[in-house]
């Protein structure tokens, strides 16, 4: 099975928000093989970027697009073609914005080698442990507690036992945090989980006392409260935090989750579709096999990005998962057979590869125009 053609299909919405919203903009990935079939993947990042990444022409040794380097390959070893991509990429890559095009058609590859041998993701990457996989709401901070109160509501009526609330008001003042930390742990109750994702806007002093303070309400992680760069601050906080820490959304390839785990976080959050794929994925949870560190995926823009963290944890028999609640119709229709949450969990796909389906009526309704 050779790989005849490499798309990348730039999807964005109408009116885009400067907000912290991964589902307003995206790049789809579809990749052609000679026997017909075609895997799916999804980059999130800046998708113009990206797509560059990926259409750029032939040009001096280890400065090619992705598609060059990769159409006519067969499609055997995922391993071996995820370090040729790095590799032939290295004079401009080896971090940012190639690694994350490496991950969309990483998943692709992954898609299509499962449609190939008629297996679900999850069973090429190791077999499937779980049937389902707990999920926790994602949402911003409301404008007031009352706002943040009522998402809480709105995660305990979906059935939802997990809720991580970030970004927004949060993070400025100290009485404001716990207030509407407080609002949403009173909702939820002391019998579900309740997250908080900072937004890397502390230093790790702050951070140790915002910590303390939020100690009491029960918090099950203190996600990215340092900027993705403080290593040395990641050190000190883990370390004398009464909280767990959290992070690694913003990180990519083995490399940098090593230096995560050195720095003792809690929780890794690798976004598949960002991180360098389920090729990284797999790599990050051996990694952790045999520590106290567990993975979770960071999930806030498709379906697409969904799937594949569904069968990522499937295959290693992690239960939790994000799942987002976004109305942007990038998240709600891409993916027409949308994985649903049902009594707060969510089915992992049993078809072949991703196990899903694309809607083409959106991919022509949100489609980029570069001509």
């Amino acid at each position: 099975m050779k790989i005849t053609d490499i798309e990348a299909i730039h999807l964005r919405i109408p009116d885009v928000e400067e907000i912290a919203d991964g589902t307003q903009d995206v790049l789809v990935v579809r990749v052609h093989a000679d026997n017909g079939l075609v895997g799916v993947g999804e980059v999130t990042s800046q998708s113009y970027v990206c797509k560059a990444i990926i259409d750029a022409p032939r040009s001096a040794e280890r400065r090619h697009g992705l598609r060059e380097i990769l159409v006519g390959r067969e499609i055997d070893d995922l391993q071996e073609m995820w370090q040729t991509m790095y590799y032939h990429t290295n004079r401009y890559g080896r971090r940012g914005a190639a690694i994350h095009a490496i991950s969309g058609i990483d998943i692709a590859l992954w898609d299509l080698k499962g449609k190939a041998l008629n297996q679900p993701v999850c069973e090429l990457m190791g077999g499937r442990q779980r049937e389902n996989i707990r999920a926790y709401a994602s949402y911003l901070f409301g404008d007031e507690p009352a706002g943040t109160a009522a998402l809480a509501q709105e995660a305990v009526d979906l059935g939802l036992t997990a809720a991580k609330f970030g970004w927004n008001v949060f993070g400025q003042d100290p009485d404001v945090d716990v207030a509407h930390v407080q609002a949403a742990r009173d909702v939820l109750g002391d019998e579900r989980d309740l997250m908080v994702d900072v937004g890397c806007k502390w230093t790790a002093d702050v951070a140790l006392e915002r910590a303390k303070l939020l100690q009491p309400l029960g918090i099950k992680w203190l996600e990215e409260p340092l900027s993705q760069d403080d290593l040395q601050g990641y050190k000190q906080l883990c370390a004398e935090s009464p909280v767990p820490i959290a992070g690694g959304e913003g990180d990519v390839t083995r490399f940098d989750f090593e230096r995560l785990i050195d720095c003792g976080l809690s929780y890794l959050q690798p976004d598949v579709a960002f991180c360098g794929g389920l090729t990284v994925c797999q790599q990050v949870s051996q990694m952790c096999a045999g520590t106290s560190t567990v993975c979770v995926p960071h999930c806030f823009s498709t379906g697409i990005n969904l799937a594949a963290s569904l069968h990522w944890m499937a295959s290693v028999g992690g239960d939790l998962v994000e799942y987002c609640l976004r109305p942007s119709p990038l998240m709600r229709k891409l993916v027409s057979n949308l994985p649903p949450l049902k009594d707060g969990r969510v089915p992992v796909p049993t078809g072949p590869g991703l196990g899903i389906t694309l809607d083409e009526e959106i991919l022509q309704q949100f489609r980029v125009d570069y001509d």
